[in-house]
């Protein structure tokens, strides 16, 4: 185990006694990203080659999320107890072995069995942030957060794409394919370059359990992580009703809604470029509540021209890339500040907020689908979505004045 004093000297690149470098932080986020989505094109291939329905071969993605989310919960204090390396390097062996039964799946069951384990690879996101907190400062966090959750907004842009073109040429399996060799990769450089920085705590993880209440009751804490919960709401709730809207009330083909579709992650991508810049300077609060406002506008603006029936195709997609842009300020700094509210607990805070962002989302993807019908056109969806991101606003804002009236806890 590599001592305090080490790390204190900062990243070397591929020197397991130091921190690690960003390139890893980077890789490790994408290849989470990367998993939920690569294979989605292929959904109709596996149907055929499971001999079964379409709606049960979907669960595919709503199985991995609620594992995800309920994975985030106890990786988060045992990564605070046993460091972070470890707890790295078991999940991703465990995604490489659980890649390999989605591949040599021999029925749909046991392929949907092996796509919940593969959920263990968001080991690599939750832990990335958590390392980040372990190694910088608050603001400083912020800014690295966001430049690491560039690639993780790229991944999901170019995923469907490459597997897609996978599946073409190669058949469905080629998308697992590449996320076990991307896996082999990640977890070679883990072991090569990712030093601990969060080094094993005497007491076991009972204490560890003993000293989550902390956290638990620091309203500042579900501040944040109720910012980060609403306002990425929003996203999901797009993503829930996005392709009703796109295919039922515009009349897309696939390739034009595939375009449209993917502008809130260019937002995302350069709201993540701007944390990365500006949030040592601005501050942690001030980007989040910029954020807030940002995602909460544009979406205001969307349901204000369908309520009055100017609303177009272009208008409805064109600025759901505010709300993205609102999103790639919120989400490095809300995380950030989550994770600083108690530094010695930072895995276990990355787990919950993490779990949270995406139950809430995962719960408002569904309410969007459900509430969705031909005759009202885009206003449900919208009036859901601008609930959601006005949400994001009051509870920055309930974090500002605890700081400034109260005092921080």
């Amino acid at each position: 185990m590599p001592e305090t004093s080490q790390l204190l000297q900062g990243p070397r690149f591929l020197d397991r006694r130091s921190p690690p470098n960003i390139v890893t932080l980077i890789l490790l986020a994408s290849v989470s990203g990367l998993a939920l989505n690569i294979f989605l094109p292929s959904l109709p291939n596996m149907t055929a080659h499971f001999d079964t329905e379409y709606g049960l071969m979907q669960m595919a993605v709503a199985f991995y999320l609620g594992m995800n989310a309920v994975l985030q919960l106890i990786i988060g204090p045992i990564s605070d107890r046993y460091g972070r390396r470890p707890i790295l390097l078991g999940g991703l062996v465990i995604f490489l072995l659980a890649t390999l039964g989605c591949i040599w799946a021999t029925n749909v069951w046991m392929f949907l069995l092996f796509r919940m384990l593969q959920a263990v690879i968001v080991v690599t996101m939750a832990l990335s942030r958590a390392a980040i907190r372990d190694m910088v400062p608050e603001r400083e966090a912020a800014s690295m957060i966001g430049y690491v959750t560039m690639g993780m907004a790229v991944a999901p842009m170019v995923g469907p794409a490459i597997g897609g073109s996978l599946d073409a040429i190669f058949g469905w399996q080629a998308s697992f394919w590449a996320l076990f060799l991307l896996g082999a990769v990640v977890l070679a450089l883990t072991w090569a370059d990712f030093g601990e920085t969060a080094p094993r705590k005497p007491g076991g993880f009972a204490a560890q359990l003993r000293d989550s209440p902390e956290l638990f009751r620091s309203p500042r804490f579900w501040g944040y992580a109720g910012t980060l919960g609403f306002a990425s709401g929003a996203f999901f709730a797009y993503l829930g009703g996005g392709p009703y809207v796109g295919d039922q009330v515009f009349g897309m083909d696939p390739a034009t809604f595939g375009i449209y579709f993917g502008a809130p992650a260019v937002g995302y991508f350069i709201g993540n470029f701007i944390s990365g810049r500006y949030s040592i300077r601005f501050g942690v609060n001030r980007m989040v509540l910029i954020g807030s406002v940002v995602c909460a506008a544009g979406i205001t603006v969307n349901l204000m021209l369908f309520a009055v029936d100017l609303g177009t195709p272009l208008s409805f997609f064109g600025l759901m890339s505010l709300m993205g842009l609102g999103n790639g300020l919120v989400i490095p700094n809300a995380t950030a500040g989550a994770l600083s509210v108690r530094p010695h607990l930072a895995g276990t805070a990355s787990g919950l907020s993490g779990a949270l962002m995406i139950g809430l989302g995962a719960g408002l993807s569904a309410l969007a689908g459900f509430i969705l019908t031909l005759g009202l056109g885009t206003l449900p969806l919208l009036a859901l979505m601008v609930v959601s991101a006005y949400a994001a606003i009051f509870t920055i804002l309930y974090v500002i004045r605890r700081e400034r009236i109260l005092g921080v806890s």
